[in-house]
């Protein structure tokens, strides 16, 4: 017995397009990614203790693989990877919502992050892991918006998987923050 399969091969109709919310946020998440993955490479060099150093290191393989197939889906779909224009996808955020962009959510300053690369053992934890709620958070807003305008299977299912990894994530730093007395 022949058994006919046929392939599901995209066309350009079916890319979505560089003001599309996948694109948009595929790009400004790759970018918010690797701050924090930055962010996590440094307090993995900053202190010893190894609850840390495993959220850490699982921040920097989760996200720096999620990064990965974003930049890889951008590439697939002929868009840009970097923009001028940030968040302008995005409805309801400063200036979001195809009418001016604005900075993404949750980010750390430069400030932030020297402060972070100067502190050593418990501060840089604490430093560390407050910034990293407050990034989570910021991504938590964006993939929650991603799932309700993605157009694609792909970022919709990556979209959701970020809001409840991060905010279960959110939940285990909390706990290490009290832990620490902060």
């Amino acid at each position: 017995m022949l058994i006919a399969v046929s392939a599901f091969v995209p066309t350009a109709e079916d890319e979505p397009g560089e003001d599309s919310a996948d694109v948009g946020f595929a790009r400004d998440m790759a970018v918010h990614h690797q701050q924090a993955v930055e962010m996590s490479f440094i307090v993995r060099d900053r202190t010893d203790d190894e609850e840390v150093r495993l959220l850490a290191y699982d921040i920097i393989n989760t996200q720096a693989n999620q990064r990965g197939m974003m930049l890889g889906w951008l590439e697939n779909w002929g868009a840009s990877k970097s923009t001028n224009t940030p968040m302008v996808w995005m409805p309801g955020h400063e200036g979001g919502g195809h009418g001016g962009g604005g900075p993404m959510p949750g980010m750390a300053t430069d400030e932030e992050l020297d402060a972070l690369r100067e502190a050593e053992g418990r501060d840089a934890e604490v430093q560390y892991l407050e910034l990293m709620t407050v990034h989570h958070r910021g991504g938590v807003d964006m993939a929650a918006a991603a799932v309700a305008q993605a157009d694609t299977d792909e970022i919709t299912r990556l979209a959701a998987g970020m809001v409840e990894a991060q905010e279960s994530e959110i939940s285990l730093m909390a706990d290490m923050l009290e832990e620490r007395g902060a």
